[in-house]
């Protein structure tokens, strides 16, 4: 039995089990990342965060979500991350670099620029991204972008009553996203306020998405509906997201342990 030490975060209810690698490799599969985010049998978690070593940045990051699958981004996590890191932090991803800057209850992450290239996103054919000519059960033309990863955002009269559980798998697996997307929809409160839910690719409907909130606060900047500063409300609390000067959009909020232990991972395996 080998232990590993882990530690379990949230940003505000989004939960990750964190594991350290920088001075022990770490090699996971699908299939035991799968067993780990069991919530009744592993540790139970939206996404799993591998620290590991970088000849590019301070640290470089590796997310999964809970279905087995990695991805590029995690604006949560890396917000989670960076927390737990402390400091200022040049930060690798398969998404780009960041740069994060720990703050008192969390910490703040640079995001850096959305990209609105129908091939960034990317789709599945060459399409206006500001407003997607597609509709869903009478949700239409979302605004599709990257931000490390796929969003798909729409714009509803009232995000808290859209049935997530039933349109948001339908959409992150239509064909027209190659890769699958994160469904977000947000409703405009004022110019520097939006309520907003995520159903997110491999994951499901999560109580905060990081790069949810990001890539609704730059859809809305973008149709000129939101000021450069936006609060982001969500089910498990607050956001906020900054437009700097030179594009890049700034994530910043909550971020805590909940709990540290020892796992065997072998027996996830």
């Amino acid at each position: 039995m080998a232990l590993r030490a882990f530690t379990k975060m949230h940003g505000l209810g989004n939960d990750f089990l964190v594991l350290d690698a920088r001075d022990m490799p770490l090699a996971l599969s699908p299939d035991q990342v799968r067993a780990l985010a069991n919530r009744h049998t592993g540790i139970g978690f939206d996404q799993l965060i591998l620290i590991e070593p970088s000849t590019a940045a301070d640290v470089r990051l590796r997310f999964w979500n809970s279905d087995g699958g990695e991805v590029a981004a995690c604006g949560n996590g890396s917000r989670a991350a960076a927390a737990l890191l402390g400091g200022h932090q040049n930060i690798e991803t398969a998404g780009g670099l960041l740069e994060s800057q720990a703050i008192s209850d969390g910490a703040a992450v640079d995001m850096g620029v959305p990209q609105w290239d129908w091939q960034a996103v990317p789709l599945a054919f060459a399409m206006d991204t500001l407003a997607l000519p597609l509709a869903w059960d009478g949700f239409e033309q979302p605004s599709a972008l990257s931000v490390g990863n796929p969003h798909a955002v729409f714009f509803v009269a009232d995000a808290t009553t859209v049935p997530l559980a039933s349109i948001g798998p339908v959409i992150e697996h239509d064909p027209v996203f190659p890769q699958r997307v994160n469904v977000g929809f947000a409703s405009v409160k004022a110019r520097d306020h939006i309520i907003a839910r995520v159903w997110e690719r491999g994951a499901g409907a999560t109580l905060a998405c990081g790069t949810g909130a990001v890539a609704a606060v730059a859809a809305g900047q973008r149709r000129g509906l939101l000021d450069d500063r936006v609060t982001v409300d969500m089910p498990g609390g607050r956001l906020a997201v900054t437009r700097r000067d030179d594009g890049h959009l700034v994530l910043s909020g909550p971020a805590q342990v909940a709990f540290t232990g020892m796992i065997d991972l072998e027996r996830y395996a």
